[in-house]
C-alpha cells in the first residue's frame, strides 16, 4: 500500500522566531483531498553529559509551553545553516559551563511527527571539564549533577516527563 500524500497548496499561516506554520492542501493515497497543518523548526540539539560512569548532568527550567519547571538534559535549538555537531558543543557549554572532550552521536529523534518537521540530534558527552556557563539572553536555568540511579527513579516515576530527555538517556545508557 502507498501512504505518501502529495501536497496541492501550501499556505504559510503563522511565520515567527522560532517556527512557521502552514495549512497544506494534500491529496493521499486514496486520491481523496485532506488538510494539513504543519509546524517548521529548525531542530535542536540534547546532550546526556556523563560526568563520570553515576552521574549526568541536567538542567532546571521553566517550560513556558507547559506552566511549570521542568528538569531536562541540556538542550538548544539550531541556529539556522547550523551543524548539530557544532550546535550539541555550544549548547552544552553555555547551559552547564562544561566542554567535554569525547563526543558521541546517539541518531535523532522526530518529536511529534504527526504535526511538526522538529528533529533533535542526541548526543553523548563524556570527559567533562568546566569552563563557566554563559546561557542565552532570557534564558533562566540551573544546571546540576544528578546520580544515573536517581534519575532513572524519576523516569520511572514521572517526575521527569520530558521526551528529549528519557529518549536520550535510553539510548546512551542502555541500547
Amino acid at each position: 500500500m502507498d501512504f505518501q500524500e502529495k501536497t496541492l497548496t501550501s499556505e504559510c499561516v503563522y511565520d515567527g522566531k522560532i517556527l512557521r506554520v502552514l495549512r497544506d492542501e494534500v491529496e493521499i493515497s486514496t486520491g481523496r483531498k485532506s488538510f494539513r497543518e504543519v509546524v517548521r523548526h529548525s531542530g535542536g540539539v540534547v546532550i546526556l553529559a556523563l560526568k563520570d560512569s553515576e552521574t549526568v548532568l541536567l538542567v532546571k527550567q521553566f517550560r513556558y509551553p507547559v506552566n511549570k519547571t521542568v528538569l531536562e538534559l541540556p538542550a538548544g535549538k539550531l541556529e539556522k545553516g547550523e551543524n548539530p555537531d557544532f550546535a550539541c558543543r555550544r549548547e552544552l557549554e553555555e547551559e552547564t559551563g562544561f566542554k567535554a572532550d569525547k563526543w558521541t552521536s546517539l541518531g535523532y529523534i522526530h518529536t511529534t511527527p504527526g504535526f511538526c518537521d522538529e528533529k533533535l540530534y542526541l548526543y553523548k558527552a563524556e570527559e567533562l571539564h568546566f569552563v563557566g556557563e554563559h546561557p542565552d539572553e532570557g534564558e533562566v536555568l540551573k544546571a546540576f549533577e544528578i546520580k544515573i540511579s536517581d534519575l532513572m527513579s524519576m523516569i520511572k516515576n514521572g517526575e521527569i516527563n520530558d521526551a528529549k530527555t528519557i529518549c536520550a538517556v535510553m539510548r546512551g545508557l542502555y541500547l
